[in-house]
């Protein structure tokens, strides 16, 4: 084969690649605000940043970082400006600038979380009907357990995590039922996703008349900070938003807990694999 046609070759599969891998278009928001919290293992840093026209009003939220170098430097108190890019459902910080340090006094405050193999409270809460429930009657089958609030504006956080969910609920269907999960999603917004709210976010994912597989829940806010502590939910609220990291747990059949997944970088089938 002629050299001309080797590297029209090589051209045409890389642009063949680079078409493989969007994951949808980008949109990109211009970034300023004040480093609250970095975590470099993680890949995040947490900024309390102004107004972004067109997308979220001020607050502080966590954000995935690109830059690596940026990861090494940043730290509380640095303003800095950046260009967030939200991608279907990821999103991420880059073209990190930083411009000054300020003192702050505003740090991000993480719960240590339970023990794997720790009996789970009968925590009490409201599922999307209304009713009461308590976490002890989900016994004799596995149940999964993760926090979202329906407002939540980022791709790559809640809306990820109830994405992950709808698969999962999909393919454990044929399962019996003694290894057929069933799933809870709790809310850290009750002020705001009251039943009526959870009943309408489930739509999305759910029959009605399947509620009884995927409840979604919400309570007092007493209530809620009490079972988030435990398993080891962070959050706190900024405007109509919130800070806040990532949990889900898997909790046996016998009521304890089996496994943590922080973060948004488990996937369905790494879950899926615990009932196989």
């Amino acid at each position: 084969m002629k050299r001309g046609s080797l590297c029209m070759l090589a051209v045409l599969a890389g642009i063949l690649l680079a078409a493989g891998c969007r994951t949808g278009p980008e949109e990109r928001y211009a970034l300023k605000g004040r480093v609250v919290a970095s975590d470099p293992p993680a890949g995040r840093v947490t900024v309390a940043h102004e107004a972004i026209p067109g997308f979220m009003d001020a607050m502080t939220m966590p954000f995935r970082v690109r830059d690596g170098w940026a990861l090494e430097v940043l730290s509380p108190g640095q303003e800095i400006e950046a260009t967030l890019v939200v991608a279907g459902e990821r999103s991420w910080l880059e073209g990190i600038r930083i411009s000054e340090t300020k003192s702050s006094g505003d740090t991000l405050v993480t719960s240590p979380g339970p023990r794997i193999g720790a009996e789970v409270p009968d925590f009490g809460l409201l599922d999307q009907d209304g009713r009461r429930i308590g976490l002890a009657g989900y016994r004799g089958r596995p149940l999964l357990v993760t926090f979202i609030y329906t407002r939540c504006p980022l791709p790559d956080y809640c809306p990820r995590t109830s994405g992950h969910f709808h698969r999962i609920h999909r393919q454990v269907a044929a399962l019996p039922d003694g290894r057929r999960p069933r799933l809870l999603t709790v809310s850290f917004d009750p002020e705001y996703d009251t039943p009526e709210v959870m009943r309408r976010y489930g739509r999305r994912y759910v029959a009605p008349g399947a509620f009884g597989e995927w409840i979604f829940a919400t309570g007092s806010p007493e209530e809620i900070r009490e079972i988030a502590e435990w398993f080891g939910l962070s959050y706190w609220k900024e405007s109509d938003q919130f800070v806040h990291s990532l949990v889900t747990a898997l909790v046996g059949p016998e009521g304890r807990l089996v496994r943590l997944y922080p973060g948004n970088e488990w996937t369905p089938e790494e879950v899926l694999a615990e009932f196989r």
